[in-house]
C-alpha cells in the first residue's frame, strides 16, 4: 500500500495526460450531473438588506489613541452582533411569518456581513423569494429599531454610534448559489475522482504481475 503515498512518477503523469478524451467526456458528464442536482435540489434564494453603521469615532474618541480607539470598536462592534441576534430582534423577524420559529432563524436561514464601521449586510435564505426579502427587511429594521433603543444604556451602545437602514431587501431573482458554481465544482470533482480511479486501475496490474513474480521466486 506504500504506493498510496508515493509522489506521482513521470509515467503517472503522462498517463494522465493521454487521458484526454476521458477527461472532456468527464468534464462534460460532471457538468450535466451538477445541472441535474442543481434542478433536482435548487438551493434558496438570498435577499439582502443593509443598514449603515457609523461609530462616529472622532467625536467619542477625540483625544485618544489609536490603540484604545480599536478595543473601542471592537467593544462596541460586539455590542451591535448581540444586539443583532437578540431574542427581541429575532421575535420581531418570526412575527412577520406565522410558520417560521427563532430556532429555524438562527439555524443558518439569516447571515450578517461587515460587521465593522459601515455597511452591514443582513441575508436571508429562503425557498420563497417574497419572503426573503421580508424577513431580511424585518431584520434590518428590527436591528435598527434596537439599537436606537439601547443607545446610552449601562449596557448598550455608545451615545455616538448612528444606525440606519440605507437599503431595503428586494425579492431576489436568483438562487443563493449559481448555477455555474454547480457546473464547475461538479466538473471539477468528476475530474478528481476520475484521475485517481485512473492511477488506481493502471497500477492493478502492475501490482498482480510484480505479485505473481515474487510468489515464483
Amino acid at each position: 500500500m506504500h504506493w498510496l503515498f508515493s509522489p506521482p512518477t513521470l509515467d503517472d503523469l503522462i498517463r494522465l495526460l493521454k487521458a484526454w478524451r476521458f477527461w472532456s467526456v468527464g468534464a462534460l458528464v460532471g457538468a450535466l450531473l451538477g445541472a441535474a442536482v442543481y434542478f433536482i435540489a435548487p438551493p434558496p434564494y438570498r435577499a439582502r438588506a443593509t443598514v449603515l453603521v457609523d461609530f462616529n469615532l472622532e467625536q467619542a474618541w477625540p483625544q485618544e489613541t489609536d490603540r484604545q480607539q480599536f478595543y473601542y470598536l471592537e467593544r462596541e462592534t460586539r455590542k451591535l452582533e448581540e444586539i443583532a441576534w437578540s431574542d427581541a430582534v429575532m421575535e420581531s423577524i418570526a412575527k412577520t411569518s406565522r410558520d417560521i420559529t427563532t430556532q429555524e432563524l438562527r439555524s443558518g436561514k439569516l447571515s450578517l456581513s461587515q460587521p465593522a464601521e459601515g455597511g452591514w449586510h443582513f441575508y436571508v435564505e429562503d425557498e420563497d423569494p417574497q419572503r426573503a426579502a421580508t424577513l431580511a427587511s424585518r431584520w434590518a429594521q428590527a436591528f435598527v429599531e434596537q439599537v436606537r433603543s439601547q443607545i446610552g444604556a449601562a449596557e448598550g451602545p455608545n451615545s455616538f454610534i448612528e444606525a440606519t437602514t440605507t437599503q431595503t431587501a428586494q425579492s431576489p431573482r436568483d438562487r443563493s448559489i449559481s448555477i455555474g458554481t454547480y457546473l464547475f465544482v461538479s466538473a471539477i470533482v468528476f475530474l478528481a475522482v476520475g484521475s485517481f480511479l485512473i492511477l488506481f486501475f493502471a497500477l492493478t496490474p502492475a501490482l498482480s504481475q510484480t505479485g505473481e513474480g515474487e510468489k515464483q521466486k
